[in-house]
């Protein structure tokens, strides 16, 4: 039966792969829509990461922006740097940014073994600000101009070959005893210790692959624009991705995957209304979360419903 699933899940990815190639090739894709191929592939990549920490583990991250942005750095620091060949310097790029990431996401998982819910939210919210801070002081990194010479060799190929990549780790881990044992914990932390899951490795285990494919991520899109600005990684983009992750479903990753593309398409699909665009998208994205099926916002529509309930009594 999982061999089925891996085999469907196979095809699905080569038909969407060949889609993509033909409607590029033959001119079918605007100018407009080819540039948001790299960067729905981030936000796929960082949405599916982050589900790993809010929607698997149970632990509410707001410095998911901060990981990116580290991951971005060293890996496009390296590319100005390096004179490689494209074929050896981008994936050693990604690696470096993936693993520059990871570090800091072992730091951000060792407090988050006695902190939860809103206490370890403002820790990673203040990770990310001080990281964007860091970034604008240092002139090695342009400071708050940007670094600046990075090659623009991103492509919708290499985005999609690191989404399918991110997915399959991820999935794969969620089903395996590693992802049972990672649930576990976020349903009762105390039940989980005491059948003998190790809760300190798991949590950190979620903390490093999470911030690792938010690093990759980084360093694709730094490639794409060829220019970083700390500007970029500041709290709204954390919140950006979290949403995407809520509007998808806490523990969905096609649900995430949806989102993702939902949300980076539409302000481009609103262009035409000018100075109106960002209203409607506003008011969309709230129309969708007042008005989705999906479990999670039910849950938490039935939870604010209660409250004002009560409080009413």
């Amino acid at each position: 039966m999982k061999n089925k699933k891996n085999i469907i899940y196979a095809v699905i990815a080569v038909v969407i792969f060949i889609a993509l190639v033909a409607l590029n090739n033959l001119g079918l894709l605007s100018r407009q829509y080819q540039g948001l191929l790299v960067p729905i592939g981030v936000n796929i990549m960082l949405a599916v990461s982050l589900n790993l920490i809010v929607g698997f583990l149970g632990e509410l991250s707001l410095g998911h922006a901060g990981f990116m942005s580290v991951g971005a750095y060293a890996g496009c620091l390296f590319t100005v740097h390096a004179n490689l060949p494209a074929a050896v310097e981008m994936p050693l790029a990604f690696i470096i940014g993936g693993l520059a990431a990871a570090v800091f996401g072992l730091i951000i998982g060792i407090p988050a073994l006695r902190l939860k819910g809103d206490y370890l939210a403002i820790v990673t919210l203040g990770f990310g600000e001080i990281i964007r801070s860091v970034f604008n002081s240092l002139d090695i990194l342009g400071g708050s101009g940007g670094l600046k010479g990075i090659d623009k060799s991103s492509n919708y190929i290499i985005a999609y070959v690191l989404v399918v990549i991110t997915i399959l780790v991820i999935s794969n881990l969620i089903n395996s005893r590693h992802g049972r044992a990672v649930k576990a914990i976020r349903d009762n932390v105390i039940a989980a210790e005491s059948v003998g899951v190790n809760v300190v490795y798991y949590k950190i285990l979620a903390f490093v692959l999470s911030a690792f494919f938010a690093g990759v991520a980084g360093v694709l899109y730094g490639h794409n624009l060829a220019i970083l600005k700390p500007a970029t990684f500041d709290f709204n983009k954390s919140i950006e991705i979290l949403v995407m992750v809520v509007l998808g479903g806490m523990g969905n990753i096609p649900g995430s995957i949806i989102a993702a593309v939902i949300l980076t398409m539409l302000p481009e699909v609103l262009r035409f209304l000018a100075d109106y665009r960002m209203l409607l998208y506003a008011i969309a994205l709230i129309a969708m979360m007042l008005f989705s099926s999906n479990p999670t916002l039910v849950a938490f529509r039935q939870k604010i419903f209660k409250k004002k309930v009560e409080g009413g009594k």
